[in-house]
């Protein structure tokens, strides 16, 4: 990916990541430009959001202390995601991050 782009799409990336409103608003300011960096981190919070749904019914229904680890390892997996994208770097979150690109490849 060009420097450019990346410059380009870097204030919808981190915008992505500000809550799930900032996700919308970044899906919709990126419809136009379509671009590839923005593209890729709103995928990725997609991907966040559904782990954050996921250890929150853990919690709720399984375990308090098992949900409450699944929501620090979304929390971590959230400050990673930010992280690179500040730093202008389509860095996939460990693990799952190759799988929510996969996942989301519709989105563009």
């Amino acid at each position: 990916m060009e420097e450019h782009v990346k410059q380009e799409g870097k204030t919808m990336a981190i915008v992505a990541y500000l809550t799930f409103i900032g996700l919308i608003i970044s899906i919709i300011m990126n419809l136009e430009k379509k671009n590839p960096f923005t593209t890729f981190h709103i995928r990725q919070m997609l991907g966040l959001i559904i782990m954050l749904i996921f250890s929150n019914l853990v919690e709720a229904y399984v375990n308090s202390w098992l949900g409450t680890i699944f929501w620090t390892i979304t929390f971590v997996s959230w400050l990673f995601g930010l992280y690179h994208a500040v730093k202008l770097e389509a860095k996939p979150i460990p693990v799952l991050g190759e799988k929510f690109q996969e996942w989301f490849q519709n989105i563009n």
